[in-house]
């Protein structure tokens, strides 16, 4: 930025702070994870903003980072993609937004400039796409810079269930656009989600716009399937003893699924949707993998299957938003555990124990800063 470019940024900025230094959930490496110091976000681009965190909440993808899965994250790396806050500070380039304006921030940063935003393709933006927690520093944090805020920042209704509406930063979204959408789920479908996690019942809430017959969940923990029936799901399948396809193919009476979602990211839930999936079908890719998976062409070569991989777009955030803002969709559901972002080291055992600790989303509140 030019002298006078930071000097007219200035007037567009909330007083100055008595430090400028916060404290944020920083990655050290594989499993080393650490709440601690770090300098406070600043302006660096006219279309920056500066947002102090309110809310936020941690996603399997970021387990996933702790586990090695992602290697473009690298040491001192602050984590998180999804939050809720309240703007602090803005470039002069930002037009949709002022300092004090109350934001739901996506995990997606679209320029709306570029060829990819163009064609609704925000996930590979040529200069934002999925960069937060990623290549640049997250929301699990006191304050967040987040770059290209008019198209990556959402108005905040009044009166909003923030516990609600932070499940619009990724998961719902995601679980929408890359499994239902992509899915091509229809009414009168038989469908199977591979994965009771957050996502996947995320899927299983907006599957059920398009009115599918039949919803099989299959997950290892029947805490979650028992969550996934009270959300709509017509049948449960818990795949612990290997025996999940075949359950559903007795089911389906040796038809299969017309569409099979993946929401967890393991070679083992991948198989289970190709073995499932019906003649003329879709197999939708949501899972974040890490290591390599079998593609078995040599049974579905002539099956007529359509299969789908994808990074959420977040083209639907708009309208899911005034879906959960009118309580038709009730995403708050979905969170079991709140703690203070101060707690969050407890909240990152919470979550990765899920199934021993009867977890869901947990929800971050800081109550700091202001």
């Amino acid at each position: 930025m030019t002298t006078a470019e930071l000097e007219r940024t200035a007037r567009h900025s909330a007083p100055s702070k008595a430090t400028n230094i916060m404290k944020a959930l920083v990655y050290h490496g594989l499993n080393k994870p650490g709440w601690e110091e770090k300098p406070r976000p600043v302006l660096r681009e006219p279309g920056d903003a500066i947002v102090r965190i309110t809310t936020s909440t941690i996603c399997g993808t970021d387990l996933h980072i702790l586990k090695g899965d992602l290697p473009a994250v690298t040491d001192g790396r602050i984590l998180g993609h999804e939050g809720i806050g309240v703007i602090e500070q803005i470039g002069t380039a930002v037009s949709e937004f002022s300092v004090g304006d109350r934001v739901i921030i996506s995990c997606v940063t679209a320029c709306l400039k570029c060829d990819f935003c163009k064609k609704s393709m925000y996930s590979h933006c040529r200069h934002g796409g999925w960069i937060l927690g990623n290549i640049i520093d997250g929301t699990q944090a006191e304050y967040v810079r987040i770059p290209h805020a008019d198209g990556s920042l959402y108005h905040l209704p009044p009166d909003s269930d923030e516990d609600a509406m932070v499940m619009l930063s990724d998961i719902l979204p995601t679980g929408f656009e890359c499994g239902v959408l992509n899915g091509r789920v229809k009414p009168g479908d038989a469908i199977a989600i591979v994965g009771a996690v957050p996502v996947g019942l995320a899927t299983l809430l907006t599957a059920q716009f398009y009115s599918p017959a039949l919803i099989f969940m299959i997950d290892l923990d029947d805490q979650r399937l028992a969550v996934a029936k009270s959300f709509g799901a017509t049948d449960l399948i818990n795949s612990a003893d290997g025996k999940a396809a075949e359950r559903v193919m007795q089911l389906t009476e040796g038809a299969g699924v017309d569409v099979a979602i993946e929401a967890v990211g393991t070679p083992a839930t991948f198989a289970i949707c190709q073995s499932i999936v019906a003649a003329g079908g879709h197999i939708a890719n949501i899972g974040v993998h890490g290591k390599p998976v079998e593609l078995h062409l040599e049974k579905l070569w002539d099956r007529n299957i359509g299969l789908t991989t994808r990074l959420v777009d977040t083209v639907t955030t708009p309208m899911l938003l005034k879906v959960v803002h009118s309580n038709k969709l009730q995403p708050n559901k979905l969170v079991t555990h709140r703690f203070a972002m101060k707690d969050i080291m407890k909240a990152y055992d919470t979550f990765g124990n899920a199934a021993q600790e009867g977890a869901l989303k947990v929800v971050l509140k800081n109550d700091q800063g202001g």
